[in-house]
Formats: C-alpha cells, sequence, structure tokens
C-alpha cells in the first residue's frame, strides 16, 4: 500500500486494537490469474507461542480456497472511518482530500483442521454474543446444525508484514481546529476521524 512517510503508523499495539475493532475484513488473492477478493470477519489471534496471527473461514463453494496453497502470500485490508474534508476548512488555498484509517496486513495461509476451525467459530460467535440481550453458544446447538461445519474451509494468516494508514490531515496542523469543528457536523465516519485527529 503507497503511504506517505507522516501518514504511516508504525504503533503495533494501535494497530492491533484497530484490527480487533475493525476485523470485517477483506481476504486478497489470486483466482485464476485474476485478483479475487472476500469479505469477512478477520480475526487477529495469537498461535501457541504467542506470535500474531489471523485467523477466518470461508464457505467451501467459493473457488478462492482452492488457491490458498498455490499463494505465498494473501493480503487482508482491513478499513476503518474516513471522510471527505473540503478546504474550503482551511486557512490556505489547496485542494480538497479524503482522511482515512486503512490497514494492510500480509502473509502465508494454511488450511485448518475441523477441530481447529470449530474452535476459531466458538471463538467467534462468544466474542460478538457478548454484548447480545439473548446471547447464544455454539455449544447449545444440536448435532444437526453443527453438522454445517463441513460446509466452511478454516484457515490461519502468519503474518509477514504489516502496512498501516493513518491520513489525518497531517501537516495541516494549523488548520485542525476548523477541520475537526466541520467534521463534527458531519456523519458518523466524520466524527470518528475527528475524534481521531483530537487524540493525536
Amino acid at each position: 500500500m503507497y503511504t506517505p512517510n507522516h501518514y504511516k503508523n508504525e504503533d503495533l499495539k494501535q494497530v492491533r486494537d484497530f484490527i480487533k475493532s475493525n476485523s470485517f475484513g477483506i481476504l486478497v488473492n489470486q483466482v485464476d490469474g485474476k485478483p479475487w477478493a472476500t469479505h469477512i470477519p478477520i480475526e487477529l489471534n495469537t498461535d501457541e507461542v504467542g506470535k500474531d496471527i489471523l485467523v477466518s473461514h470461508i464457505s467451501k463453494a467459493n473457488p478462492q480456497w482452492k488457491s490458498f496453497n498455490e499463494q505465498e502470500e494473501v493480503l487482508c485490508i482491513f478499513n476503518g472511518p474516513h471522510t471527505y474534508v473540503s478546504s474550503s476548512w482551511y486557512k490556505d488555498e489547496e485542494v480538497p482530500t479524503w482522511n482515512y484509517i486503512a490497514v494492510h496486513v500480509y502473509g502465508k495461509i494454511t488450511i485448518l483442521s475441523e477441530e481447529e476451525v470449530l474452535a476459531s467459530m466458538h471463538k467467534l460467535v462468544d466474542k460478538y454474543e457478548r454484548d447480545s440481550k439473548e446471547s447464544i453458544s455454539l455449544h447449545d446447538m444440536s448435532d444437526k446444525t453443527m453438522a454445517q461445519i463441513r460446509g466452511v474451509v478454516g484457515f490461519k494468516i502468519e503474518i509477514t508484514d504489516i502496512q498501516a494508514t493513518y491520513k489525518l490531515s497531517q501537516g495541516r496542523e494549523q488548520d485542525h481546529a476548523k477541520i475537526i469543528s466541520e467534521l463534527k457536523e458531519r456523519d458518523a465516519g466524520a466524527k470518528a476521524i475527528a475524534t481521531k485527529m483530537e487524540e493525536k
């Protein structure tokens, strides 16, 4: 991912937290010579030696998994808030722009066993059911329902590189107060970017 130096975020703790909070990502690899992307929850976990990995699963009907073993690296994209920034908010004339947060994670993929897939699904469901009014657990589901696990392919990704872009009007610090004020009057994405700019 092209990222000018002043937009790079190399704070790994902050980037890890971002991935965990924005885990509905995009898995990208090559299928039959063409780029292929699937939108799925991709969870950041640690392996048995404490190394960061990504874990997820896709439907067996999705041909993407058949190319996993052929790829040296895959790409996972995690998108955060983004917003248009009007140059009318600047003290000096300039073109408008877009502020955003995005993280690209590269890694080597390995297909999981059925037992590993089941364990990852329990973890995934427990995480997202935590705030449900009437939470469910896979432990309570029938064997017939749980047999659907045979219809998915689980995988883990050993991370080889993380690239994080936090484009938050760096270089225009003299205009930050005005930009933040304007963004707070717009949509949820704009308000989220305003908050991130305030944290800088």
